[in-house]
Order: C-alpha cells, then structure tokens, then sequence
C-alpha cells in the first residue's frame, strides 16, 4: 500500500465514523507516523509503506475512530505558529484563544518589563505565546494540576523559555507569592467556562479531555466569580484582566465587574462569537 491509497482508505474509514475532517486528520495522522510534514506526503505519493509503518498508521486511524483527538494521538498541536506537546493531562490548545494571547500581546507591547500571569495555564500555550512572543515580558503561570504544570514546563524549554516562565501549583491566583500585589500588569485566564448543562452534550473528542478543564459549574462562569476579586488584589493600577467566554456568556460575564473598579468590555473572534473580556482595573 502506498501513501495515496492509504491516505484514501484513512479518509473512508474516518469519515464513516463521523469524525468532521477526515482527509486533514488522516494527513495529520501518517505525518506523525512518517515524521514529516503535509507536504512530504505528497511529494513522493506513490511511496510505499512498510507494513509495520501502515500498522502503525491504522492503528491510530482507529483510536481516532473512537474519537481520541487527533492531538492527543500525535503527542502535538500547533498554536499561535508554535508548536506544543499535549497529553491528556491537559486542554488541547484550540484557535479561537489566539485572539486573548493577541490581545495580551497589543495591551503589552508598550509596556517595558510587563508582569503576565496565565491562571490555569494547562499546556502552557497562553504563557509560553506571550513569553515567545514579548522578550521583555516576566510571565507567572499557574495550574492545580502537577500533570498539566509538567508539560507545561516542557513545553517551555522547548523554546528556551523555562527560565522566564516561573510555573506554580495552586488553585487560581493562591499560590503568587504576595510581593506581586498590586504589580501585575495583566492576567490571562482561560478557565472552565462550560455550564453544567452543556457537559453531557459535548462532541465525543471534547469528553475525551480533562473534565476539570472544561467544567465552569452550574452557568460557566463560577471560577471567574472567584477569579476576578482575587485578580483586582494582585493587578497594578491601570492593569488588565483577560478572561475567555464561550458565546452566549458575554451578558453574564461583563455583570461580574459591574458595580466594582473596571472598566470591561467585550469582544468577538474571527468567526463573530463572543469569545473574550476584557477588563482593566481603575
């Protein structure tokens, strides 16, 4: 069997079972077999395979017919240009958080020496994006997680970063030392926010991932209630608080600062969904 006709049958196969992109994960899925990119694939088609290499390929081809995500199949996910190892200890680094790094990295950009935290920083993409990306920046990452926290440091050194990136175990913001009240300038958060109601109606790849990284409580949105009196104790004046949201939350999640020293805001990603708050302490 050469490369083509197994891309074929992969593609068959994945999507009898329902998957949303057969032909990208099959494509995905032989790269990582082959240690190549897309584009190898196709520069020598008619390649054959060996059998135990096409074992190998079908034997992910089917975990992802039981709707293992594919990035947890290939141990990788690519994330704003960069590349990160994932597990199933933590949340598959997915596109539409780039617009909260983005957003962090313009609020950022004029400030020298900026203090970043990421609150539950999982894989690490959020911290490691804005330490790769703002060299100036001191970034603090936290996670209740050892397991997430570890391939998060891994994923630090993998871009040289573990030196810039201080990573702590604790729930939210406990575990910052106190010497950064009130000299924070910006704390991303990309916490749990699915309701309880939605849990069960999840895609089966969604189930697959840690449900302590998915589950907000009864609305989505009750480790945020937590987060932003603990966040508004370490900001410094003028500094911001980043929070992702799924669509429909924005009415609900701008109520959390009404009333108290912010002024929020909301923002859509690419596809015109309520995706982002964005908060700045008065």
């Amino acid at each position: 069997m050469n490369i083509r006709e197994a891309l074929t049958k992969a593609r068959t196969l994945l999507r009898e079972a329902g998957v949303d992109s057969p032909a990208l994960d099959a494509e995905v899925l032989l790269c990582a077999v082959l240690g190549c990119g897309r584009a190898g694939l196709w520069a020598d088609p008619e390649r054959l395979l060996t059998e135990p290499l096409a074992r190998e390929f079908f034997g992910l081809v089917e975990r992802r017919r039981r709707r293992v995500p594919a990035a947890y199949l290939t141990g990788r996910k690519e994330f704003m240009g960069l590349e990160f190892s994932v597990t199933p200890a933590v949340l598959v680094p997915r596109p539409e958080t780039e617009l909260l790094v983005e957003t962090a990295l313009a609020l950022l950009k004029e400030r020298p020496s900026p203090v970043a935290v990421d609150v539950g920083t999982g894989s690490g993409a959020i911290a490691v994006s804005i330490a790769y990306y703002h060299p100036d920046a001191r970034v603090v990452a936290t996670d209740v997680s050892e397991e997430a926290l570890a391939v998060a440091v891994g994923n630090a050194r993998r871009y040289g970063l573990d030196g810039r990136i201080t990573f702590l175990a604790g729930d939210l913001l406990e575990a910052l030392p106190g010497d950064l009240a009130g000299h924070v300038d910006l704390i991303a958060a990309n916490l749990p926010y699915v309701s309880a109601g939605e849990m069960a109606h999840l895609p089966p790849e969604v189930q697959s991932e840690p449900a302590v990284a998915l589950d907000g409580g009864a609305d989505g949105l009750t480790l945020y209630r937590k987060l932003v009196p603990a966040a508004a104790f370490y900001l410094a004046g003028g500094g911001y608080l980043l929070i992702e949201i799924g669509p429909g939350q924005g009415r609900k999640a701008l109520d959390l600062f009404a009333g108290l020293e912010w002024n929020a805001e909301l923002r859509l990603d690419l596809a015109g969904r309520e995706r982002l708050v964005v908060a700045r302490s008065i």
